[in-house]
């Protein structure tokens, strides 16, 4: 895998016209709440009066997490740094969005602060707790895999990847990261991901991992009148929807706060709405957790009829309070995860593994004496130990690399033409917003408050 071929979903899409601020010492913190407009969407007051994810734990792989953040104290679990491989999962500044991390855990269990918390961010799963691990899919073999293990063996019960790498062919990385999302699987632990911050002239084909893996629950990014945003990832992947434009997420600073869009939020949505139905249904399996979503998704008036599963909407968009309340069967374990798909592909990757290239008789057996033969060239035994030795200097060269990058406060320089169609996102600078927050959307939409769309009920409420 290439570092200038990563990327990431992020919550802030310059490409689309996103803006993040940094909050300002004249800004409303009351405004903060009132401008979380997914909240009044998704009737989070009658949604916490049945669960609000106490005793869950969400893990989120993330590039990097504001532990002191005023609306998110005591919510952080000690977590794991896979990029520079120590504990400390505090933002790297010279890194690209250093704080989106914080974001995403501030969309999921972030529990405001001030008299009665009633100020600044509130997640949507304001009990649950956050294991922070950071990771950006590129720093080790097998994209997510060993965060995604790490997550289920530290307790997770949800994971939440606002983040992309580039789908490239290293069969070998694609299987460590396939058999990472089984092992969650197989532990009840559903694995979240974004569908990305494409743009309409990107293939569907262009998703990255983890969204691209079967098994994975890919999520796009829709508005505040539930029309999907003309930005969202698509393809036979995406399998729900949820809430990506114009959110109000804590900021870098301890105190701060930005305005933002993109499918990492939606993923983070997503996320909390399966951190609320695991405390309301601790027994069902990751399957049948999502399969509550699924059944009970909506669709804008405009996509009535469509077939399902669609490319941009999957099964439509999340609805909380009805996932967490209709009469639904159980169902099958696997629900409407793709298991059979990534066993599949589990298995052809291992028997493609398995069947590499190797010296043998014509009767398929190893010949021996070839094997540890000194004429003609050199043994299988010294080739392999030569290339293992290679293998560990160039991974000690790569992670002191990493080491003396952050701890300079810098990091490898994002490559050119960024976005979601190649290279990393470029974010752009956090600025000082001038007493309220601007409401500056996305090409070809309106600005305003964003409030819920008087023509749709809020989103489906049953």
């Amino acid at each position: 895998m290439s570092f200038t071929r990563a990327l990431r979903a992020i919550g802030a899409a310059a490409a689309a016209g996103a803006v993040l601020f940094a909050a300002a010492p004249t800004a409303s913190a009351d405004q903060v709440r009132d401008d979380q407009w997914p909240l009044a969407a998704f009737a989070a007051d009658k949604i916490w009066s049945v669960a609000t994810g106490k005793g869950v734990t969400v893990a989120v792989i993330d590039n990097g997490f504001k532990t002191d953040h005023a609306d998110l104290t005591g919510q952080f679990l000690k977590g794991k740094d896979f990029i520079d491989g120590d504990t400390s999962v505090e933002p790297d500044q010279g890194a690209d969005n250093p704080g989106h991390g914080t974001g995403m855990s501030g969309i999921i269990a972030g529990h405001g602060h001030g008299e009665g918390n009633a100020s600044g961010v509130k997640g949507l799963a304001p009990d649950a707790k956050i294991l922070p691990i950071r990771d950006n899919g590129i720093s080790g073999k097998g994209y997510y895999g060993r965060a995604i293990r790490y997550a289920v063996d530290h307790g997770a019960d949800v994971i939440n990847i606002s983040q992309g790498a580039d789908a490239g062919d290293d069969s070998a990385d694609v299987l460590a990261e396939q058999q990472a999302i089984e092992y969650a699987l197989e532990h009840g632990v559903p694995v979240v991901a974004a569908a990305g911050n494409y743009g309409e002239e990107v293939a569907k084909s262009s998703l990255r991992h983890p969204a691209v893996e079967p098994g994975v629950v890919t999520v796009g990014a829709v508005d505040s009148s539930t029309e999907i945003w003309k930005n969202s990832g698509y393809g036979p992947e995406v399998m729900l929807a949820a809430p990506g434009v114009k959110n109000i997420v804590a900021g870098i600073d301890s105190d701060g706060y930005s305005l933002g869009t993109g499918t990492s939020d939606s993923a983070a949505y997503t996320s909390a709405a399966l951190a609320l139905l695991k405390q309301k249904f601790p027994d069902l399996s990751a399957g049948q957790l999502v399969n509550r979503l699924v059944k009970t998704a909506g669709l804008p008036a405009s996509a009535k009829g469509t077939s399902l599963p669609d490319e941009h909407y999957g099964y439509g968009f999340i609805k909380p309070y009805s996932a967490l309340t209709q009469d639904i069967p159980a169902g099958p374990k696997n629900g409407p995860l793709k298991i059979d798909e990534l066993n599949s592909s589990i298995a052809k990757a291992k028997g493609q593994s398995e069947s590499a290239p190797s010296s043998s008789s014509p009767s398929g057996a190893a010949d021996e004496s070839s094997a540890s033969s000194d004429s003609g060239g050199m043994s299988t035994g010294l080739i392999i130990a030569i290339a293992a030795g290679a293998l560990i200097v160039l991974v000690i060269v790569v992670v002191l690399i990493a080491r003396s990058r952050k701890n300079n406060g810098g990091g490898p320089p994002p490559p050119p033409n960024g976005g979601w169609s190649g290279g990393n996102q470029p974010y752009p600078p956090q600025q000082q917003y001038p007493g309220s927050y601007p409401q500056q959307a996305p090409p070809g939409q309106g600005g305003g408050s964003y409030p819920p769309a008087p023509s749709q009920p809020p989103y489906g409420q049953q």
